[in-house]
């Protein structure tokens, strides 16, 4: 018999030993590209309210799983994970946790959608999220490794279109930023992005996520590296970048006005990009190990793209998404 219930200072001592079980499998077995935070992290953020957790025990009081969820940075519930200590309870755990999940947010969910990327062992909770309504979208993670494969090879034979007349390529500046969230705004509006995410629907959460980026709350902005695309000197398309852990770059957006697609001009903004990456581990000795992102597992266009310059599909996942309850 289990009961779920919110994390509070009164448990922390017992929980610490199922989060660390949970820290010891984030990277093999939840596909972590970071180690979490540790356990005194974890509970700063917590007393912050930065996060929220649940924690399943059993009839004993000794906690055997949790689901951690956040409202902090976003318009959505950001459903981050779900563990449970023995794999083979992790889908009745599950349906506990998300029992209570569902309860606890009962009143925001009528004002926000819930977002949960199932990494790793979580694909096996598909049919249990589907029967309480959640919808889907597949997710690829593609990987440029900069060391020991043939991408920089690849990357090097890429196949690049000449930068028509009245376009040039120029770097992030600020006075860009609303032109940025015009540009992305009109280019993610219908996208699945906009299911899971819907700041992407309005230019004010547009706006929030632009701003998230460049004010290093996701990751460290790289604007450097963020191609600016101007045609007649004005900004018509972007390529951020960011870096996390001091070696992993990430490609959080690209956006070209409509007008300007099918030109081959988004292979261009990235290469751009790219570029001024290898400047920095070839001149200078950053010790970047890969440039990775993520596009839907149908999008052929996007997947055509990011291989041609030699990334790698790595594994895909399912990215489900909760409407706005009645």
């Amino acid at each position: 018999m289990y009961n779920a219930r919110i994390l509070t200072a009164n448990n922390y001592e017992k929980f610490e030993s199922l989060y660390e079980d949970f820290r010891n499998r984030a990277v093999t077995e939840y596909n972590f590209e970071l180690e979490p935070l540790d356990f005194k992290g974890f509970l700063e953020a917590i007393d912050k309210d930065l996060i929220k957790c649940i924690v399943l025990f059993d009839e004993n009081e000794k906690p055997e799983g949790f689901l951690v969820y956040t409202t902090a940075i976003s318009e959505a519930i950001e459903l981050n994970i779900i563990h449970c200590r023995d794999k083979n309870n992790l889908q009745e755990g599950a349906q506990e946790l998300l029992a209570k999940f569902l309860d606890v947010t009962q009143n925001l969910r009528r004002e926000k959608i819930v977002c949960y990327p199932m990494l790793g062992e979580q694909k096996s909770l598909i049919s249990v999220i589907a029967k309480l309504g959640f919808k889907f979208v597949g997710i690829e993670v593609l990987r440029f490794m900069t060391q020991g494969t043939s991408s920089r090879e690849i990357f090097s034979r890429a196949r690049v279109v000449k930068l028509p007349e009245d376009y040039e390529l120029t770097r992030w500046s600020d006075q860009y930023f609303e032109d940025a969230v015009s540009v992305i705004q009109e280019s993610f509006n219908d996208s699945s992005d906009a299911l899971f995410d819907p700041r992407f629907k309005s230019m004010a959460g547009t706006r929030d996520i632009i701003t998230k980026i460049v004010k290093d709350v996701y990751a460290k902005f790289l604007p450097k590296a963020t191609s600016v695309l101007l045609y007649e000197g004005k900004p018509v398309g972007f390529s951020f970048m960011n870096i996390t852990g001091g070696s992993i770059v990430n490609i959080p957006l690209v956006g070209i006005k409509q007008e300007h697609q099918g030109k081959g001009l988004s292979t261009i903004m990235l290469k751009h990009s790219m570029d001024v990456i290898f400047k920095e581990i070839d001149t200078y000795n950053v010790p970047i190990t890969e440039i990775n992102t993520t596009t839907e597992t149908n999008n052929l266009q996007a997947l055509r793209l990011y291989k041609n310059l030699g990334f790698l599909e790595d594994y895909n996942y399912p990215q489900s998404y909760l409407p706005l309850a009645n």
